[in-house]
């Protein structure tokens, strides 16, 4: 057979892809026979001779693979493979030849190496084609790219353009794509394990396997630099989709850092940061606070350490949303407020019998039969007054309440350390018989008519010791 000659037609050549560029190319394309036959991963070897060896054990490539036709086995498949055209395997020879590298393609069909000879009818006009001569190794598997000239800085760059040869952990899969802990100055979105842009603001690296119209068609002929407007909405799908713990907490202690300003662009995504929230809502014992609430209500926030709750600091917009949601188990998700109900509703006082208080505490309680007397009207609905070791997490402010009217017990039970002076005994005292008069809240107006009522009748010594 004659050698044959396929005009490669490059009517454009990218005079700034490099060397390493041009290779990423050839093993893309070993590693989409791979995914595509179920074959081993590409060998990437160097021989004695310093040339450098690409092999994969796939169907074998043609003289047909340089057209520029879509290739429909890898467009029935745009989950597995990173091309689709022939386009990026021309590209690749004619920056080889512009580079002065030699290259040798053989497979069971044809041994191919690159030259510029005339154009069909145009002697006087040189172009880059395909010499196609006969195999020399008929009975190989796969195809094999032999290319003299690369140093082993090519190859290595050009490897790392690939997930597979990256060392990238991963985090979760997804049916969207991957989460990949970031291991460089900067986060790199991959799609099907080849790398097309980098990302200093991400928290995470992602290889996106579920390609979007928008994104196949960011895809253009360098592969490279794609924009973030063409893959967000996928790296957005793949956090909404994550449900270990792993990726949650991450998001987590991102979330933390909002407001010191240090945050990655992913926790400023509100849809993601909430869904984190959920993820780590089902799976550990957390609770949801503010940096606000770290400071008004630390003696809460102390309580729930105490029992065991890791603290989640997450930003204001963030932690609006929580009281009305599940997590992705269906239960409430665990703010402050929601801890402190949950505490409330497990919680049993602690009652102190008059005979085991001291003799001053006693005296103190005391004037408790007279404060109910002077207010026989006012205080009618109360039954009796009790005094606790232990309270009930107060609402406004996440601390133990200091004196609480019980309406099913009809009790008002009043803090044991309150009983070491009467003037804060009998004011706890007459707030909570206001509560019992009023039937109103503390924010409620009704309740503060009560109080101001109660402080009338009592003046400002009428109930204090003679």
């Amino acid at each position: 057979m004659t050698k044959r000659y396929f005009d490669l037609n490059i009517q454009r050549v990218l005079e700034h892809w490099t060397v390493s560029e041009a290779l990423r190319e050839i093993i893309a394309n070993a590693l989409d026979e791979a995914a595509l036959t179920g074959s081993a991963a590409p060998e990437i070897i160097e021989d004695a001779s310093g040339a450098w060896h690409v092999r994969d054990a796939g169907r074998g490539l043609r003289y047909e693979h340089f057209t520029q036709n879509e290739d429909a086995e890898k467009l029935a498949k745009p989950n597995l493979v990173i091309g689709k055209f022939g386009v990026g395997l021309k590209d690749a020879m004619a920056t080889f030849d512009r580079h002065d590298i030699a290259v040798l393609i053989q497979s069971r069909y044809s041994d191919i190496t690159i030259e510029s000879v005339s154009k069909h009818g145009f002697d006087d006009v040189l172009t880059l084609h395909a010499a196609v001569d006969v195999p020399s190794r008929p009975d190989m598997v796969g195809t094999e790219f032999i290319l003299n000239g690369l140093t082993s800085g090519d190859v290595e760059k050009a490897k790392d353009f690939f997930l597979i040869y990256s060392g990238d952990l991963v985090l979760e899969a997804t049916r969207y794509g991957q989460v990949l802990r970031r291991a460089r100055d900067v986060a790199r979105i991959y799609v099907n394990g080849m790398r097309v842009a980098e990302e200093p603001e991400f928290l995470f690296s992602y290889n996106i396997t579920s390609l979007t119209k928008t994104l196949r068609a960011a895809l253009n002929r360098e592969r490279s630099n794609v924009g973030r407007q063409a893959y967000s909405d996928r790296v957005k799908a793949i956090l909404l989709a994550c449900s270990s713990p792993t990726v949650a907490g991450e998001l987590a202690n991102d979330m933390a850092q909002f407001a010191a300003g240090k945050s990655h662009d992913e926790t400023g995504w509100l849809d993601v940061s909430v869904h984190a929230c959920k993820v780590l809502n089902a799976h550990k014992q957390v609770v949801f606070v503010t940096a606000t609430q770290l400071y008004i209500s630390a003696g809460l926030i102390a309580r729930a350490k105490a029992d065991g709750y890791e603290i989640v600091v997450v930003p204001e917009n963030v932690a609006a949303k929580l009281p009305t949601l599940e997590d992705i188990e269906g239960n409430a998700i665990r703010d402050l407020n929601q801890y402190g109900d949950e505490w409330n509703a497990s919680f049993e006082y602690q009652f102190v019998e008059p005979e085991a208080l001291t003799p001053q505490e006693h005296a103190v309680y005391a004037l408790a039969d007279k404060a109910l007397a002077l207010l026989a009207k006012e205080a009618k609905r109360v039954a009796a007054v009790r005094v606790s070791e232990t309270m009930r997490i107060n609402r406004y402010d996440g601390n133990e309440a200091v004196g609480v009217w019980d309406e099913a017990s009809r009790q008002v039970i009043v803090k044991r350390v309150q009983l070491k002076n009467p003037e804060t005994f009998l004011a706890t005292l007459l707030h909570e018989i206001g509560h019992a008069y009023s039937g109103a809240d503390d924010v409620d107006e009704r309740f503060e008519g009560a109080l101001t009522h109660l402080l009338g009748r009592t003046g400002a010594a009428a109930v204090m010791p003679k």
